[in-house]
């Protein structure tokens, strides 16, 4: 409808306003804790739930991934006046990006929602994960120390879905400083940031209608703030490894439009800790290598890099070139997030998870 796109282009004008200043909510001084800290967080400008993960048939013998597997859930506050009394006053929307990258036909497919929070069409519960958008959800359950996440996706314009459950193997990993992670040079730049790494999964992949039973491993990030970018900023380079001896290695920069880092982080984890070595901003280098050219937006993302913290240095290799992502009908931005591997020194794969790089079509703006 040429109206309803109209309206949806002013809504996300509104959600972008103010996001480049300020503090990480209100809660900004505030321990985390849950199971309060899983659900939702109105008093913040923009707030995402992001599962990624690679996936095998249960059949399959080989470790190797088949697919790779997207879902992520934003809730963003408008700034319309919470004193208007209209039900139909868009105070806060929903947006939601699904993909599958099918490694054997080299094919990523990808589809995307909006909607105003209500009307039993979309909702972000504040108690607890209850993410829920036209027919997408992904729930929480269980003990705090013991999450079971469900996640449904059914896109019939992309001609894949998948119903998932995302098991916890290991406790919730607090990203920065006790889950206060800085993104920028101004220290009011923050986050409140946790991570769910090692995720055992199981469920079923539906494409083209055939639905195949599958098992995995996933990584679920959960980010909050006021404060994401500084003004100099256009946009972000960004992985969450899980490692095959367990352990999870999360490493970003913020980037400049020259191309060089204004400010970088991370976080390790070895297997069987409970706590994470953060990584300070002059301990991590992500040098781009190979890459890849998109026909469709003409823009250029490195789909190699060498990446130096204190864990080592390590590789990390797009699985799947062609994984750009047109998100500009929802969030507006165009951004490249896919399956990827993590190599050694030797160049022997240690791990897989999800690169994401954003701001190479425009400077990204949320």
């Amino acid at each position: 409808m040429p109206g309803w796109s109209l309206r949806r282009r002013r809504l996300t004008m509104l959600c972008a306003a103010g996001l480049l200043s300020g503090r990480a909510g209100s809660d900004a001084n505030e321990a985390l804790a849950f199971a309060r800290d899983f659900g939702s967080h109105p008093q913040s400008r923009i707030e995402w739930w992001y599962a990624t993960g690679w996936l095998v048939t249960e059949t399959d013998l080989n470790a190797a991934p088949r697919y790779g597997f997207q879902i992520t859930f934003f809730r963003s506050r408008t700034g319309i006046d919470a004193s208007n009394p209209s039900r139909f006053a868009a105070r806060e929307l929903i947006f939601a990006h699904a993909a599958v990258s099918d490694l054997g036909a080299r094919r990523l497919r990808h589809d995307q929602r909006i909607a105003r929070s209500g009307f039993d069409i979309a909702q972000a519960a504040s108690d607890d994960t209850r993410v829920r958008l036209r027919g997408w959800e992904l729930v929480r359950e269980g003990a705090a120390d013991a999450s079971r996440y469900t996640v449904r996706v059914s896109s019939e314009a992309g001609g894949f879905g998948f119903e998932l459950d995302l098991q916890t193997t290991q406790p919730v990993l607090l990203q920065g400083e006790a889950g206060l992670s800085r993104k920028g040079p101004n220290p009011a730049q923050t986050s409140r940031y946790y991570s769910q790494p090692q995720l055992a999964v199981r469920g079923l992949l539906r494409l083209d209608g055939q639905a195949r039973a599958m098992r995995g491993r996933a990584w679920l990030d959960h980010e909050w703030s006021d404060a994401l970018l500084d003004p100099q900023a256009v946009g972000w380079d960004w992985i969450g490894i899980n490692l095959h001896d367990g352990a999870a290695l999360t490493a970003f920069r913020v980037r400049r439009a020259d191309g060089t880092a204004l400010y970088a982080g991370g976080s390790w984890r070895v297997a069987g800790a409970t706590t994470a070595r953060n990584f300070g901003s002059n301990e991590v280098a992500l040098r781009p290598g190979r890459t890849w050219a998109s026909a469709a937006t003409r823009a250029v993302y490195p789909v190699e890099w060498e990446i130096t913290t204190p864990a080592g240095r390590h590789r990390v290799r797009a699985l799947l070139d062609a994984q750009e992502l047109d998100s500009r009908q929802s969030t507006g931005a165009v951004y490249w997030e896919g399956l990827s591997e993590l190599l050694d020194e030797r160049g022997a794969r240690v791990g897989l998870g999800y690169l994401e790089m954003t701001g190479y079509v425009a400077p990204l703006r949320l």
